[in-house]
């Protein structure tokens, strides 16, 4: 598959080859819904709980006699039916994550950056590198449109990060980190040449 490269003036520079098992998979919306239930599901922190009979504090001796009183036989304060009482079947401390298989995970990857790129949402630019910390104004100057952007470098791009930083709906991720759920929320991918090479090395594994 062949993408154009753009310079800093949004002209074409030249042309890309890239392998067609990574950008020309035809996507399916089950793997991909498979991948990015996953990523949810891992990224939950599961730290709500509540306090069941046996944690709660409260004296087990028995407050009411075991007959004549007319009422029901308690033995405890801390049962679940009384005020300060511990919660029944309640949630607990756990890990919503879930096992997912590598090779399912490189496909949703593959599937979703397919997507972007027979839709026309999969840009290559020569270098997302300004020679000096860009102001907003002149980023948006060269990458700004409507809706939502992703943009993948190699590494962490300081001065990409300060002009897009009060830019709703832009995102930046260094490639090591582009997964499913950030591709498909977004419009439009903005990779630089470098980025998008260790893109298709790292899915080629």
């Amino acid at each position: 598959m062949k993408f154009e490269i753009l310079d800093h003036k949004n002209k074409v520079s030249g042309e890309l080859e890239l392998s067609d098992s990574v950008f020309g998979v035809l996507p399916r919306r089950d793997i991909l819904a498979r991948v990015v239930l996953w990523q949810l599901a891992k990224r939950r922190s599961g730290n709500h709980a509540v306090k069941g009979k046996s944690e709660v504090h409260g004296t087990t001796r028995k407050f009411v006699r075991q007959k004549g009183s007319g009422g029901a036989r308690h033995g405890s304060r801390k049962a679940v039916q009384f005020r300060g009482g511990g919660i029944i079947f309640g949630p607990v401390l756990r890990d919503h994550g879930f096992s997912l298989q590598k090779k399912i995970r490189k496909l949703g990857l593959r599937m979703a950056l397919s997507e972007k790129a027979k839709n026309g949402n999969l840009l290559v630019v020569d270098s997302l590198s300004f020679p000096e910390r860009v102001k907003t104004k002149n980023f948006l100057a060269r990458f700004g449109g409507e809706g939502s952007m992703l943009f993948v470098d190699v590494d962490s791009n300081s001065s990409v990060l300060s002009a897009m930083s009060n830019i709703v709906g832009y995102d930046f991720l260094p490639q090591i980190g582009v997964n499913v759920y950030d591709i498909v929320r977004k419009e439009k991918i903005i990779v630089s040449v470098d980025a998008i090479k260790s893109l298709e090395s790292r899915l080629l594994v």
